[in-house]
């Protein structure tokens, strides 16, 4: 399994290609707003003749949604979400105005829901869902205990957790699934955050200030 990193418009926020050898892909969290940073994008897939055949939102926050429309019209794919995210997405419109995003293209809204434990098939692998609740409702990681990384969203930084102040927070919940559902992972899982670097588990267990 490949993972490629993009980091997108002015919240800085990661999106991601998840590939295999089979070239089968799904692209997590498509922030793209700016056209060079579709034509990114898209170039990518096209140079490694990868064939997009899912569209996923870990979250619904605007950074990480700017992208929605573009992926499912370029590639003819149809928007997954967890169910409780949706008023989130719904609310971007009035939040894109507020924000001065006068180009945000609205999001098409999902035709299918992803839960807890839900199996995410591409080529010839498999991401797990994991709900993930704190920076949002209806947040949810991805990970693959075979390849030992696991795709987090806003839940889990480097050195760091997500914020809980925006609308559908809570520090608590937030707290409650990152030791419930992420720490309790192998020590050499490989977090893929939704901001900045990369880290472990075994890294943020040692030194995350917000966990001890």
């Amino acid at each position: 399994m490949k993972i490629k990193k993009f980091t997108f418009n002015p919240f800085s926020e990661n999106t991601f290609i998840v590939y295999d050898d089979t070239k089968e892909c799904i692209i997590i969290d498509p922030g793209c707003y700016e056209n060079n940073e579709r034509k990114e994008l898209e170039k990518y897939i096209s140079d490694n003749n990868l064939k997009p055949i899912m569209l996923i939102n870990t979250h619904c926050h605007i950074d990480h949604v700017f992208g929605n429309q573009f992926v499912c019209k370029r590639w003819g794919l149809d928007l997954q979400i967890n169910k409780l995210d949706l008023d989130i997405l719904k609310n971007n419109v009035e939040l894109a105005q507020l924000y001065g995003f006068e180009n945000y293209e609205i999001s098409p809204m999902p035709k299918k829901f992803l839960n807890e434990n839900d199996k995410i098939n591409f080529g010839n692998s498999t991401l797990t869902i994991i709900l993930t609740p704190g920076h949002s409702p209806g947040h949810i990681s991805l990970y693959s205990s075979k390849e030992k990384i696991i795709i987090s969203g806003d839940v889990l930084f480097n050195n760091g957790i997500g914020r809980t102040d925006l609308p559908g927070g809570n520090y608590d919940t937030l707290i409650k699934s990152i030791k419930e559902k992420l720490l309790v992972l192998e020590d050499e899982t490989i977090v893929f955050c939704g901001h900045g670097p990369s880290t472990t588990i075994r890294k943020e267990k040692l030194n995350n200030p917000f966990l001890s």
